[in-house]
């Protein structure tokens, strides 16, 4: 069985080749990057329009408290009046009015920063939008260029598969499939002969159980890397 089993891998690792090949073109490249990039561009934009709006509430309060205390000030532009109606000394009207005109201040800083802040989330969102729409074009002109890399390898694919298809017939379902379900994760090679009491592939030390098991003409799987180890006898 293991015969027919390691020529199926063999067919396998033709096919495997091509798809890497075409897996490695810039058609491919570029075309998945700019799937990738389409993917997360609405939750991206959505994410700046969500800042942008709590920055336009952030600023219409501030605005607001900013034309509240501006009002106040002006209020104390009459204190020799406000003296003489509601009485008091002067220096407890001029230290509220100081301390007014500081948290004027303090606001009118905190007011710049926020716009700042708004001024770099709009120039973040137009550059968004604007690779977004590059890599739109992107996509759709390497869609269609990867298709077509493809589509040039389409024959010798169809081959391969067709020669897998009559090798699997000589392997025992539970095994292909346990080869498939390997090949799937990417391992590759997936069955491999161990060299002395160890795994070629990871070296990975197997047990004398391990070493037991193989010794009988049973497969194991390697408890690191999950390839499949046999034994000649």
């Amino acid at each position: 069985m293991i015969d027919e089993l390691l020529k199926y891998q063999d067919a396998d690792g033709k096919l495997r080749i091509i798809e890497q090949e075409i897996a490695s073109t810039e058609e491919r490249k570029k075309y998945i990057s700019a799937r990738k990039f389409l993917e997360k561009a609405p939750e991206k934009l959505e994410a700046l329009d969500v800042r942008a709006a709590e920055f336009k509430l952030i600023f219409e309060r501030l605005e607001k408290k900013y034309a509240e205390i501006a009002d106040t000030i002006r209020d104390y532009e009459n204190l020799d009046e406000m003296i003489d109606e509601q009485g008091g000394e002067i220096g407890f009207y001029k230290k509220n009015a100081s301390a007014i005109a500081e948290n004027l201040k303090n606001l009118k800083s905190e007011i710049n920063k926020l716009v700042q802040q708004i001024e770099k989330t709009s120039a973040e969102y137009a550059a968004a939008k604007k690779q977004t729409i590059a890599m739109q074009k992107q996509y759709k002109e390497y869609k269609e260029k990867y298709a077509a890399v493809k589509e040039a390898r389409a024959k010798e694919i169809s081959e391969a598969e067709a020669e897998l298809k009559k090798l699997e017939k000589d392997v025992p379902p539970d095994t292909l499939a346990k080869y498939k379900a390997k090949r799937k994760e990417k391992v590759y090679p997936v069955v491999v002969e161990v060299a002395g009491n160890r795994c070629p592939q990871c070296g990975m030390e197997l047990s004398i159980a391990e070493i037991s098991k193989l010794s009988d003409g049973n497969f194991i799987e390697c408890d690191s890397c999950r390839r499949i180890l046999f034994k000649r006898k």
